[in-house]
């Protein structure tokens, strides 16, 4: 059956004869996606799209010709914009500018994520208020300019609960230094912007003299129309952000699409997501179990939500050490349990539908973009590599 549909998928593309090929590449185990293998298939690259995936055939001169192949990793927090600059911070609700507009196309960070397998990355802004803006997906390596590189998916608009908003202010007593004299403090003052923010929006709907700027993509997001995805790191903030969306609904404002980034201690109180429909990006698993705020995230946390039916995409956030790659994540998450199809899907499938850019991404099939991780054994194993890299068709890392 597999089979069938690849040669299938590949006819189109080879049909007339006028199709070239730039680039070919073989793999003695092609991982299509989740659940799907082709032995021995060689894939048919031309002008930055794949156009054919051929099963059963040897290595033809010229090919890359690798032990396995899958399609390019997708991280859904690459975090590569950690300059307070990247963020306007005169206000804690910022929700019409996109952080596109301060990405920088000459970050070495580009060169970094492609490397190492990750081929399409969620960029938002840093979580230095209580909502910063909205995001953008972009290819980590292909066109010369940035805007060439930019993929259209789901909007998401991008926010924290926990203690990095509030964190650089302070009571706003006696006369102020700076802009930071302001509110929130605390947690609740955190989780009371939120609140309020889609509570005005809301209303303005109802009383269009007290609309202001910005309150359309806070509609946008109480219609489903635009996904929210909040950082929350601890049990207690994975609650409030679950609270947030019950109380918009059952106020009659909305019903938020709510994605919980670096939810290490998602897996304390899964029922709050699943009641829901909240989707998990994981941090970077680490060693000494101790993550960010102060949270404890154990190895089979992605295992806990999966048994739940939570939808979870793994993230390397933009670290640079070699145990915060990606595919390491997934390595680690398969120590905690996951099978191999789901560490893959973890990685590919799921984060690119998060994305929404599943039409492009994640899979290894005719018409998807030509994003390709080359292995020299089976992947994310401890005793595998990264060998070869192709992004948007260019070959990023050369197999030696």
């Amino acid at each position: 059956m597999i089979l069938t549909t690849l040669m299938a998928a590949a006819a189109p593309a080879l049909a007339g004869g006028g199709t070239g090929v730039s680039l070919m590449v073989h793999a003695e185990y092609l991982h299509v996606g989740p659940g799907e293998v082709v032995r021995n298939a060689l894939v048919q690259v031309d002008e930055g799209q794949i156009v054919a995936v051929l099963p059963g055939r040897s290595a033809p001169d010229g090919a890359l010709s690798v032990h396995s192949a899958m399609a390019g990793m997708v991280d859904a927090s690459a975090r590569t914009t950690g300059d307070p600059s990247a963020v306007e911070q005169s206000k804690e609700i910022i929700t019409q500018l996109s952080v596109q507009d301060a990405l920088d196309p000459f970050d070495p960070a580009w060169g970094r994520l492609a490397r190492t397998g990750v081929t399409t990355a969620l960029i938002a802004p840093p979580d230095l208020n209580v909502i910063g803006g909205l995001t953008v997906v972009v290819k980590t390596a292909g066109a010369p300019r940035l805007e060439g590189r930019v993929l259209e998916g789901k909007p998401i608009l991008r926010g924290a609960i926990g203690d990095q908003p509030s964190a650089r202010n302070s009571p706003a007593f006696g006369r102020p230094r700076n802009y930071f004299a302001r509110r929130p403090t605390t947690r609740m003052g955190v989780e009371w912007e939120w609140r309020k923010a889609f509570f005005d929006a809301g209303q303005a709907e109802r009383f269009p003299e007290a609309d202001f700027e910005g309150a359309d993509v806070l509609r946008a997001c109480l219609k489903g129309d635009v996904r929210v995805m909040i950082q929350a790191w601890t049990t207690a903030d994975i609650r409030t952000a679950c609270y947030l969306d019950e109380e918009m609904q059952r106020e009659g404002y909305g019903d938020l699409d709510l994605v919980i980034d670096a939810g290490a201690e998602a897996w304390k109180e899964p029922a709050f997501l699943q009641r829901t429909g909240t989707s998990v990006v994981l941090p970077p698993f680490p060693a000494s179990g101790r993550s960010g705020e102060r949270s404890f995230m154990p190895w089979n946390t992605a295992r806990v939500l999966l048994d739940k039916g939570i939808p979870v995409a793994l993230s390397g956030h933009g670290g640079t050490s070699p145990k915060t790659r990606l595919g390491d994540q997934a390595g680690f998450a398969m120590r905690g349990g996951l099978t191999f199809d789901e560490a893959l899907a973890a990685v590919t499938t799921t984060p690119a539908a998060l994305l929404g850019v599943e039409q492009r991404v994640g899979r290894v099939a005719a018409g998807m973009d030509a994003d390709l991780v080359l292995w020299n054994g089976r992947p994310f194993e401890a005793t595998s590599a990264i060998v070869g890299v192709v992004a948007s068709g260019d070959v990023v890392l050369q197999p030696r």
